[in-house]
């Protein structure tokens, strides 16, 4: 390992095993988030140089062509992401296979996705990807990622909040943006719950 460290110095560093520290070198899992700015500390590396390979090496040098951001973001699947929030430590390794550096202020437990499929086109193709964060409280228009119960995946919709029911419980419409696909509603028949609120959405130049 770099900066002459042994593996097992690592592990007693974060408390983990050995494997998992030859797991981490070997590309087999990620480290977590939480952890990935103790390593880069151990290493004397820049953490966005030691996540992506691009930028100075060192952590005390500057690129003014730098252009990484101030937090990093697991990309996960939208099976993981329906379960995020009953997750104890989101970052655990191996939680996202990549990560997105992005300058916005986010919370501690924000995340990444890949757009599939074709509900929120044209505006979302897919293949963007989009930043998302538990911690925001979504406004009637915005975009979020919700979980019905009882459905394995989560989904990303249009949050359109529509009061409440007879008996008090909230009736929440979640909206596709391509008109062939049905809206999904959250109420006491069909309960959920919204995971996060969209805060950056970026597509790629596609060839």
């Amino acid at each position: 390992m770099a900066a002459g460290l042994s593996q097992q110095k690592v592990a007693d560093r974060f408390g983990i095993s050995r494997a998992a520290v030859a797991q981490w070198e070997a590309e087999d899992t990620n480290p977590g988030t939480a952890k990935l700015e103790g390593v880069a500390e151990i290493l004397g590396v820049r953490i966005e140089w030691l996540t992506t390979g691009r930028g100075p090496i060192g952590a005390g040098e500057t690129d003014p062509h730098d252009m990484a951001g101030r937090a990093l973001v697991p990309v996960i699947d939208y099976v993981r992401a329906g379960h995020w929030s009953d997750v104890v430590d989101p970052y655990e390794p191996g939680s996202g296979s990549e990560f997105l550096a992005t300058d916005v202020s986010l919370g501690s437990n924000a995340f990444a996705l890949v757009i599939d499929g074709e509900s929120m086109a044209p505006e979302f193709q897919a293949g963007d990807k989009i930043i998302v964060d538990p911690d925001v409280t979504p406004r009637p228009g915005d975009f979020v990622v919700a979980k019905l119960d009882g459905e394995e995946k989560a989904t990303f919709k249009k949050y359109r909040p529509r009061g409440r029911d007879a008996t008090g419980q909230e009736v929440i419409e979640l909206r596709a943006l391509n008109e062939d696909w049905p809206a999904l509603a959250i109420n006491a028949q069909n309960p959920g719950r919204v995971v996060a609120t969209m805060i950056e959405h970026r597509r790629y130049r596609r060839a």
